[in-house]
């Protein structure tokens, strides 16, 4: 059984708190969080030792594995941390905020033996998977256009988005590197934002446009409000077919009736309901990883290649312009035009 410590006790740590504690290969060791409170009241439910102490935690020759879901301004150090203590580590998107951080952290793990994986937990999704996998074995012909949707039932508190890094770095992050799955490597980024929906300071609507190596065009629409519900679809269509995958309902039940007719249930909550099956499944796929000695995925070099992505569509959101990339979202990054789209409002 391999022993796992989590760091962070907030949102995300509760949902990785429930799926060590329900996989029968893991024990849950430590949840580490200065907020002695919320550690506790996870320990209670879950199992575990509350503690604050790193120092204590990354000692412990019998934790083999740590997840780190703390806020994003910890990862670095926690992961550069963990690697030098010999235990393996499942961190949460982003690596970091600033692509030189995340050079840096490589700089210092990257001649280390070391098992690093990346929380970009949708592509474990059932259906995000199935689509990918077929569209891998040519079930619509060479793929041509993927289309990514990915609206949030509400926006989340300012404070949040001022610590978030921004819509991109934030949100369409799990959408950018979900084209990477798809498509390999992004070669050009065109976006555009606007504030619609609060005055945070930060747009709320995005789209985006990317072209990948191979030819291939991806568009992402994002939104921090859907008055309907979590928006989560995708679509990939290729020379001889097209694949997609819609919302998920709590039921398949429909009602007709003099008022309405085909009518659904609301789409199952937020990301905490929607993608429970996928967390679980990404964490059976490190601890794998962790018992067989081989590399997971996705790496930290998907971590980085998501981020680059972030910063392309912030540098082409603020020039009107697009963006081109090296292979893997490596290098300087590039204006191609000068042709300005408009500016957030």
């Amino acid at each position: 059984m391999l022993r796992v410590a989590l760091f962070g006790a907030g949102r995300i740590g509760q949902v990785h708190a429930a799926s060590v504690a329900a996989d029968p290969r893991a024990d849950l060791a430590y949840i580490c969080d200065p907020a002695t409170e919320a550690a506790t009241t996870l320990t209670d439910r879950f199992g575990g030792v509350p503690t604050t102490d790193i120092d204590a935690v990354m000692a412990d020759e019998s934790v083999d594995a740590v997840i780190i879901g703390s806020p994003t301004s910890t990862h670095v150090d926690l992961l550069t941390r963990a690697v030098r203590a010999g235990k393996a580590a499942l961190c949460e998107k982003p690596i970091d905020l600033d692509l030189a951080r995340v050079d840096a952290c490589w700089a210092e793990i990257k001649d280390i033996p070391h098992t690093v994986m990346i929380g970009f937990n949708r592509r474990f999704d059932v259906s995000f998977r199935a689509i990918r996998d077929r569209v891998a074995a040519g079930e619509v012909g060479r793929l041509e256009q993927l289309a990514i949707t990915s609206r949030d039932p509400a926006p989340p508190p300012d404070g949040y988005v001022t610590a978030s890094g921004g819509l991109f770095r934030d949100m369409t992050i799990h959408d950018f590197d979900m084209a990477r799955y798809f498509l390999g490597d992004i070669v050009s980024v065109h976006a555009t934002g606007a504030n619609l929906i609060t005055e945070s300071g930060d747009i709320d609507s995005a789209i985006v446009v990317l072209r990948s190596a191979g030819g291939a065009l991806a568009q992402i629409t994002n939104s921090r409000r859907c008055a309907f519900g979590y928006d989560q679809r995708l679509e990939a269509f290729g020379a001889t077919g097209m694949l997609s995958a819609g919302n998920q309902l709590p039921t398949m039940v429909r009602y007709y009736g003099p008022e309405r007719t085909d009518a659904a249930d609301p789409y199952v909550g937020f990301f905490l309901e929607r993608y429970t099956p996928a967390y679980r499944a990404e964490l059976d796929h490190f601890l794998r990883a962790v018992e067989d000695g081989r590399a997971p995925s996705p790496s930290f070099a998907d971590g980085r290649a998501a981020l680059a992505l972030a910063e392309a569509a912030d540098e082409s959101m603020r020039t009107g312009a697009v963006v081109t990339l090296g292979c893997a979202g490596h290098g300087q990054a590039q204006r191609t035009s000068q042709t300005r789209a408009p500016s957030p409002s």
